[in-house]
C-alpha cells in the first residue's frame, strides 16, 4: 500500500470515509463477468452505512448498468449510478444555450441524455453544429469522423465525454473515446473540453449525489490517468486495484501516485472488515 505524504494509513483513511466512488470496468467487472462477489460488497456497504456511487467514463445509460447488475442479482437505484453520458449532458445544460445544436459521436444513451436536456442532436451535416460531443462508439466509421471534423472546421466547439484511450473487455483492451478524440484533435488542432475522469465535473457530481464532502469520500479504480489522477485532484482518497489497465509497476512510469494499492476488490473488502 502507498500512504499519503503525511503518513495516513489506509485504516485511518477508512475511518474518515463515509462514501465511496466505484469504477465499473476493470474494477467491478471485466466485460460482463464480475471480478468479485458483488452481493457481498454491497451488503458490506449497507452494513457500514456508507454512501456509494458507481461511476464510469462509459456513456451507456444508467438503466443499462442497472440491468448489468440485475443479471448478477443486484438491485441498484438509478441515483447510485453516474455515467459520462449524464455528466456530459449536465455540463451542456449548465454552460450552453438550448438553442445550440449538437453533433454526437457516441452511443444512443449519450444522445438521449443530451436530447432530454432540450438540445437538438444532429444526425450528420443537415445544418451546422455549434458543439461536437465525442464519446465511445463501437460503430465508429469514416463518415462520423468526417462530419465531426467538418463541423469543427466550420466553428463548432469540441467536447469529449472522457479521455480513455482503451477500455478493458473480454477481448482485450479496445479503443475508447480518447482514441477518437486524438484523431479529431490531430485533424483540427482543437483541444477538447473533457467531462469525465480525471476532470472534476464527474467527481463533483458524485460527491454531491452522496451529500458528502470530498474529504469523506474514497475512489476505487483501475486506471491511474483517470480514476486516480482525478481523485487526487478532487481531494478524494484514491485506491488503485490491479484488475484492469494499471498495476503498481505503472505508478513510477506514469508518475501518478495513488494513496493506496490493492490487488483487487476482494482484498479491499478484507481490509475494511479487519479495520472497522
Amino acid at each position: 500500500m502507498l500512504n499519503r505524504p503525511w503518513h495516513y494509513s489506509m485504516i485511518e483513511a477508512l475511518k474518515k470515509t463515509k462514501g465511496i466512488i466505484l469504477d465499473i470496468d476493470g474494477t467491478l467487472f471485466k466485460g460482463e463477468h464480475p471480478l468479485l462477489d458483488l452481493k457481498e460488497l454491497f451488503t458490506l456497504l449497507e452494513t457500514l452505512g456508507w454512501g456509494f456511487i458507481v461511476a464510469t467514463n462509459n456513456t451507456k445509460s444508467a438503466k443499462d448498468y442497472q440491468e448489468r447488475f440485475r443479471k448478477q442479482g443486484i438491485s441498484i437505484k438509478e441515483e447510485h449510478i453516474l455515467t459520462c453520458a449524464e455528466a456530459t449532458a449536465e455540463y451542456l445544460a449548465l454552460n450552453h444555450s438550448k438553442r445550440h445544436t449538437v453533433y454526437v459521436i457516441g452511443k444512443e444513451a449519450l444522445k438521449n441524455e443530451i436530447r432530454q436536456r432540450g438540445y437538438e442532436v444532429l444526425e450528420g451535416r443537415e445544418k451546422q453544429a455549434d458543439i461536437v460531443v465525442v464519446g465511445g462508439d463501437f460503430n465508429l466509421n469514416y463518415e462520423k469522423l468526417k462530419n465531426a471534423i467538418l463541423h469543427i472546421q466550420d466553428g463548432a466547439r469540441l467536447i469529449g465525454t472522457n479521455p480513455d484511450i482503451l477500455i478493458p473487455t473480454e477481448e482485450g483492451l479496445l479503443p475508447e473515446a480518447g482514441t477518437t478524440l486524438a484523431a479529431i484533435e490531430a485533424a483540427t488542432g482543437m483541444h477538447p473540453i473533457i467531462i469525465g475522469k480525471p476532470e472534476p465535473i464527474l467527481f463533483q457530481l458524485a460527491v454531491k449525489k452522496m451529500g458528502l464532502t470530498a474529504k469523506q469520500v474514497m475512489m476505487i479504480g483501475d486506471r491511474l490517468d483517470t480514476d486516480i489522477k482525478g481523485a487526487r485532484q478532487a481531494g478524494i482518497y484514491s485506491v488503485l486495484v490491479e484488475t484492469g489497465v494499471d498495476s503498481r509497476e505503472s505508478v513510477e512510469s506514469k508518475g501518478i501516485h495513488p494513496d493506496f494499492i490493492v490487488p483487487d476488490m476482494k482484498q479491499f473488502m478484507r481490509i475494511i472488515e479487519e479495520s472497522l
